[in-house]
């Protein structure tokens, strides 16, 4: 299939039913949600790979109890920073001025730049914008999953605090975004399985301005 027809099969899973994805796939979907184009490339997020049973039935109350937390075959957690801090900015770029060997006066302007624009602002509207960050990857991730015939379950569904808590995220500077379930779909007991994609027309989403 093209890519087209790939994000028309796939959809949001309702029941999943618990057999492993290959580890190969799970790589490349991870892989795809690492090369994601971020602001600044700072990435500033991390994803939590969840595939201890118990583990998951600890999230599963938090995350209103829905099957797929369980039934999937990995539970990815997308974890934003909670803020931007100077010590944060700086790895980002002195890593890349490893990996590029050397650096230039634009660049560390730049660095300048976004530190003076990023390290003031409130903690909360810093989390806004990692959080916006986290979900370009995720968007990826959802794609890759489809092209490897995965099937994945986007979840705003869940207590982010408490999951937080469970996984100790706070105490790494994370705070829970969003989940994505992988896994393949159980098509007896999906009722969404089998009803037709509906979406706006293009005419209704698109304005051209020529």
């Amino acid at each position: 299939m093209n890519f087209l027809e790939t994000l028309n099969w796939r959809y949001a899973t309702k029941a999943m039913n618990g057999k492993k994805v290959p580890q190969e796939k799970i790589d490349g979907i991870l892989e795809a949600a690492r090369l994601a184009p971020t602001s600044s490339g700072l990435q500033p997020f991390e994803i939590i790979v969840v595939t201890n049973p118990a583990l998951k039935e600890k999230i599963k109350p938090v995350a209103f109890n829905q099957s797929v937390i369980t039934d999937c075959s990995h539970l990815l957690v997308f974890a934003a920073w909670d803020n931007y801090t100077e010590e944060r900015i700086n790895k980002v770029f002195d890593q890349t001025n490893e990996a590029r060997g050397g650096s230039n006066e634009g660049w560390e302007n730049y660095r300048q730049r976004l530190l003076s624009m990023y390290t003031p602002r409130p903690a909360e509207e810093n989390f806004a914008h990692t959080a916006r960050q986290a979900y370009i990857a995720f968007g990826l991730a959802i794609a890759a999953a489809a092209t490897e015939k995965v099937d994945s379950t986007p979840m705003e569904g869940f207590d982010g605090p408490a999951l937080d808590d469970l996984l100790g995220l706070k105490e790494k500077g994370l705070r829970s975004v969003v989940l994505l379930p992988l896994g393949y779909r159980d098509e007896q007991k999906d009722w969404l399985v089998n009803l037709k994609k509906v979406r706006k027309d293009k005419k209704d989403l698109v304005t051209e301005m020529n």
